[in-house]
């Protein structure tokens, strides 16, 4: 994969049972339809790997968000990035860096840049002993005691910022990184 033209589409809610279903074949061939290249998919959660020239890239999302919605009966959000966006991402953990368990890592990824004030309304004591870090448009959890306990959900995040958000494991993100050619 050119990790140049390379870039991430992360859908939200896409779930292996239950009301979200969505085969990833099928997803697969949503983005082709779309006029994507190289298309691959990542565990059955709506990760996907793909090469676009920065226009198509920057329609995609929308254009995935309506073919699932009239193909699925369900709206599903769409956040991207590109190769390099990830790359960077990637590499300013702060939990990371301080020596957390990778395992208690998660990214959230966020639509847009939240405005300051926004990010300043964040509780830092909501859900303890779990802590995070916003930096542009990516939010870092440590959830020492899984994120399935936390109160730092998308929910949260995305009333306080008012943007859309997906969170990933930090191996996804890892493994997502290694499929742009870029680890």
């Amino acid at each position: 994969m050119d990790p140049a033209a390379a870039h991430i589409a992360l859908l939200r809610g896409i779930n292996v049972g239950g009301k979200h279903r969505l085969p990833m074949k099928d997803l697969a061939a949503i983005f082709r339809d779309a006029g994507c290249r190289g298309v691959r998919t990542y565990i059955q959660s709506g990760n996907v790997v793909l090469e676009a020239e920065p226009a198509l890239a920057r329609r995609a999302p929308a254009l995935v968000e309506r073919a699932v919605a009239e193909t699925f009966g369900f709206e599903v959000p769409v956040v991207t990035r590109t190769a390099a966006e990830l790359r960077r991402a990637a590499s300013l953990n702060p939990f990371l860096e301080a020596g957390a368990e990778p395992g208690t890592l998660h990214l959230v990824f966020l639509r847009d840049r939240p405005a300051e004030a926004a990010v300043a309304s964040l509780d830092p004591e909501r859900s303890p002993p779990d802590r995070f870090a916003v930096h542009g448009r990516e939010i870092y959890l440590h959830c020492p005691n899984g994120v399935a306990r936390s109160k730092l959900t998308v929910q949260y995040f995305d009333s306080r910022l008012g943007t859309t958000s997906t969170v990933r494991n930090w191996r996804t993100v890892l493994e997502l990184l290694e499929m742009t050619g870029g680890g």
